[in-house]
């Protein structure tokens, strides 16, 4: 978990485009953030659910429409 230390921005590749407003709560900042904790008992997504967001990912390139993915490789 982090606390912004300066100005942020709702991240644009995700929101709005999308997903309208910011249900990821996914944002953007060019300043620091602080590390206030640490989520231990988080479990990632199952392979094939990773791999349907990859797919997802890929559909909307070839649209045109950029988009950070932050999966796993």
């Amino acid at each position: 978990m982090v606390a912004p230390t300066g100005p942020y921005e709702d991240n644009p590749n995700l929101t709005d485009k999308k997903l309208p407003g910011n249900p990821t709560r996914s944002y953007r900042s060019r300043a620091a953030v602080r590390v206030t904790g640490e989520v231990a008992a988080w479990q990632g997504h199952a392979p094939d659910v990773l791999q349907a967001m990859r797919d997802g990912i890929e559909a909307l390139r070839r649209q045109g429409i950029e988009a950070e993915d932050g999966l796993p490789d």
